[in-house]
C-alpha cells in the first residue's frame, strides 16, 4: 500500500491558497484517477481517498489538523494500516522555489515548512517529498503570502501543466 498526503489548512477561508498547493494536487489526482469520494476519518484525522494506482492500493490523505500539526495525521494512518516510510509521498508548498518549479527530495530538511517539521518528528527524514514552488512576493510577510490565494492564471497553470509533471514523478517513484 503506498501514502501520499497532500498538505494543507482545511478551512473554507484557505482554499485555492498557495499554502493549500499539495491539496490542490491530491484533489486533482483522486479525480483524474476515479479514486473515491474523499471521506472524513476522524481516527486519523484526516480525509481519505482510496484507490487503485500502478496496480497497487493507494490512499491519499488531506490532515484536518492544522498545518502544523500533520504529524498527527500520519502518525495514525501508518500505524493503522502499517505503510512503511518508504511508500509515503509527502506533496507541499515552498516559498524558497519559483512558482511551478517542481522538487522531488528523499531527505532533506523542513526548511520554513512547519507541516513538514512536524511530520519528520514523527517520521524520520527519510520519506519522499514532492516540493511545489510557490515563490514569495517579498513585498509580503511569509504568512500573508502563502496564505493569499492563486491568481486565476496560476490555477489554471497548476492544472494544466505543473500537476501533471507531479503524475509523472509519481509513476516513476511511487
Amino acid at each position: 500500500m503506498k501514502l501520499v498526503i497532500g498538505l494543507w489548512n482545511y478551512w473554507n477561508e484557505y482554499k485555492n491558497t498557495r499554502h493549500n498547493a499539495g491539496f490542490l494536487f491530491v484533489d486533482f489526482f483522486t479525480k483524474k484517477y476515479g479514486f473515491s469520494d474523499w471521506k472524513l476519518e476522524s481516527k486519523f484525522f484526516a480525509e481519505v481517498s482510496s484507490g487503485n494506482y500502478q496496480w497497487q492500493k493507494t490512499l491519499f490523505i488531506k490532515p484536518q489538523t492544522y498545518m502544523n500539526l500533520s504529524g498527527k495525521a500520519v502518525q495514525k494512518i501508518i500505524q493503522f494500516y502499517k505503510i512503511p516510510v518508504e511508500d509515503i509521498v509527502i506533496i507541499y508548498d515552498d516559498i524558497s522555489m519559483e512558482f511551478g518549479k517542481i522538487r522531488l527530495r528523499e531527505t532533506w530538511s523542513a526548511g520554513w515548512q512547519n507541516g513538514v517539521k512536524d511530520i519528520i518528528r514523527v517520521l524520520g527524514n527519510d520519506f519522499k517529498r514532492i516540493k511545489i514552488g510557490i515563490w514569495k512576493d517579498e513585498k509580503y510577510e511569509t504568512s500573508d503570502w502563502v496564505l493569499s490565494k492563486f491568481r486565476e492564471e496560476e490555477l489554471i497553470e497548476l492544472e494544466n501543466e505543473i500537476f501533471p509533471k507531479i503524475i509523472d514523478i509519481l509513476q516513476e517513484k511511487i
